[in-house]
């Protein structure tokens, strides 16, 4: 690389092994491989410097959380979400939240059609205890998600979910049911 000193290259060619190395390790153990950044960071000290406890919460480093945002134990956050607590952000125990997921509570649509002259507008989402939300699912503001729900990847989640209601679609709509018997998890979808 022109421009750079010797001291630079050094640091350069040193990284790079770094990156070699940890590529290598996770290919190995996970099959796989992340981008860079992701094999630098323990995805659940992040869960641990934000809630400020060992609480078993992994959130990947492409991930942005920002303002109040509350995460229940044993849930997982893939890479490249946005976490968006602005006007409050509850999410449950036990949670997995698929890659590219944004929870949005605020919006500024009436801000920016005003000519700024409106607020921006903010509302906090609740998701409750063991849900599923699918790749780049949407949920905008004042939404709460039941317990036990699977919302189907692609959705944008415009109004509340029962609990152990399947839903899918922009906007997202039931299609199904979540049917529990003790371990036993059943997914029934409605026919049609």
């Amino acid at each position: 690389m022109a421009g750079l000193n010797e001291r630079q290259r050094q640091l350069l060619d040193d990284l790079r092994a770094v990156h070699e190395h940890l590529r290598d390790e996770t290919r190995e153990a996970y099959d796989r491989i992340n981008p860079f950044t992701e094999d630098l960071v323990d995805w659940q000290e992040r869960g641990r410097y934000w809630t400020g406890e060992d609480r078993g919460i992994t959130i990947y480093n492409s991930t942005t959380l920002a303002g109040d945002v509350r995460i229940g134990r044993g849930t997982w956050i893939g890479p490249f979400c946005s976490l968006d607590g602005t006007g409050g952000l509850e999410i449950g125990e036990g949670c997995d939240i698929s890659a590219g997921v944004q929870l949005v509570t605020h919006d500024s649509v009436r801000r920016a059609l005003s000519g700024g002259a409106a607020a921006i507008e903010t509302a906090p989402i609740r998701i409750g205890d063991r849900c599923f939300l699918g790749s780049l699912v949407v949920v905008t503001r004042g939404v709460t998600i039941g317990r036990c729900c699977l919302i189907a990847a692609g959705s944008v989640v415009t109004a509340d979910v029962p609990p152990q209601t399947i839903v899918g679609g922009v906007p997202a709509r039931p299609i199904g049911r979540v049917e529990l018997d003790g371990d036993d998890v059943r997914l029934v979808y409605d026919p049609g």
